[in-house]
């Protein structure tokens, strides 16, 4: 199978590229997927006869799905590889697209969208097992970094996509032909990847086996364990209102229309994805002149903190552009917080235990996102949301709080030889 594997022209260094774009591809649809109940959330509610904690109630089913469902994944991940989760995980999510889209009432629309949510996070440590499984240390953070910005991507690219679907068909179709993308994904996935051949294998992926680890009980009694799970649980809801509320909030509260949505509200998702590359370059940067690495990390995240009290003046603002000015501030800095957990995750504990603690995390961030979405729901309904923003203001400084006090490398005990995954690098949020 291998040499049938890296026939057909393919060169392992070349199938190695083939296999990222498709990876990045698959991210961009995984964020696609998920935003287009954001940019639909008004067609949405008038569909179900819901209001905002109805649609508060939508996207928690899809977190709570999510949040149950990531440390699971990186666990199947390491159980069954990156070739056959990925594909079910692409798989999955196309068909619940598609039966998000194929849905006439509120039940099975929900229904789908908890599917959506189990389905998606595996995408991340799988993309993250192919990465370290291809490519060297010294190609491995651009090609992380590459999959990354699909995430992104998929955000900026969802209103202008949804609002030209409806406008010319239905919301239906909005869901239905990304699902039928997401098909046609999956099979380049299946046909394209293979476990690398053993001179690329014993380049990218050194044996665990020579590497001192955590074991899980251990895991759980690091300090800096819980330090990222709070770290996750209080920021995470700024970057999750961004996704959920940020195109219903202005269509409500500045008055836009879909077609406006379109052209604009993609623009704060692309300012996070160009933000978030400096300030990460900005933290390399520190290193190559002599900082030391974890500290350098906590510097540029901090100063990227310092930006969250312009939450609290949003609902002062009295024209888009201005709106629109700030959220791009603050996505960018919840992006860059969100692409800096796993390079301090893998300064603070060992190769072997990233991809757990990542995992973990990031359920613990969807958690957080849970609550949050509660509360904006039932504030949404009763009174406008000028608390919520001035609490949005504080989330990511109370993070930095818990970021100086709680995280710190660790060593596992000498006798501590096995891990629960077997991750080399980090995957997306």
């Amino acid at each position: 199978m291998r040499a049938r594997a890296i026939s057909c022209g393919l060169t392992p260094s070349r199938r190695r590229w083939f296999i990222l774009g498709i990876a990045f591809g698959a991210l961009v649809l995984n964020y696609f997927d998920r935003q287009i109940v954001a940019v639909l959330s008004v067609e949405l509610k008038d569909a179900f006869g819901v209001g905002d904690r109805g649609y508060a109630m939508i996207a928690n089913v899809f977190l709570i799905c999510y949040a149950i469902s990531y440390p699971v994944g990186g666990w199947l991940v390491d159980r069954f590889g990156a070739r056959i989760m990925m594909l079910l995980a692409i798989v999955t999510w196309s068909a619940a697209c598609i039966g998000t889209g194929l849905s006439r009432a509120l039940a099975p629309f929900l229904f789908f969208r908890g599917m959506l949510g189990i389905a998606e996070p595996t995408a991340y440590p799988a993309q993250l097992r192919a990465v370290a499984a291809w490519f060297p240390g010294t190609l491995r953070a651009t090609a992380n970094s590459f999959c990354q910005a699909g995430s992104s991507i998929g955000a900026i690219a969802a209103p202008p996509l949804v609002a030209f679907l409806v406008f010319h068909f239905n919301w239906h179709t909005a869901f239905i032909v990304p699902g039928l993308v997401g098909f046609g994904v999956a099979a380049c996935w299946w046909l394209i990847y293979r476990d690398p051949p053993a001179e690329i294998a014993e380049e990218t992926l050194p044996s665990a086996s020579t590497q001192a680890t955590f074991t899980w009980p251990q895991l759980w009694r690091t300090r800096t364990l819980w330090g990222f799970l709070l770290w996750r649980f209080v920021s995470d809801p700024v970057w999750y209102f961004c996704i959920f509320w940020l195109p219903g909030y202005l269509r409500k509260s500045m008055g836009l229309s879909l077609g406006e949505i379109g052209t604009v509200a993609w623009i704060p998702f692309l300012a996070a994805d160009l933000g978030a590359l400096l300030t990460s370059a900005c933290s390399d940067s520190l290193v190559r002149r002599g900082v030391e690495p974890l500290r350098a990390r906590k510097l540029m995240l901090t100063a990227a903190a310092c930006f969250a009290p312009l939450c609290a003046v949003i609902p002062y603002l009295g024209n888009t552009a201005a709106v629109l000015a700030v959220f791009s501030i603050v996505a960018i800095m919840c992006l860059t917080w969100l692409f800096n957990l796993g390079v301090v995750v893998a300064e603070t504990f060992p190769a072997a235990n990233v991809g757990g603690v990542v995992g973990i995390a990031a359920g613990f961030g969807a958690a957080g996102g849970i609550v949050f979405n509660a509360i904006v729901g039932e504030a949404s309904e009763g009174f406008d949301l000028t608390p919520m923003f001035a609490v949005m203001a504080v989330l990511h400084p109370l993070a930095t709080v818990i970021l100086w006090t709680m995280i710190r490398r660790e060593r596992p005990p000498r006798k501590a030889t096995s891990a629960t995954y077997h991750l080399d690098a980090p995957p997306s949020a």
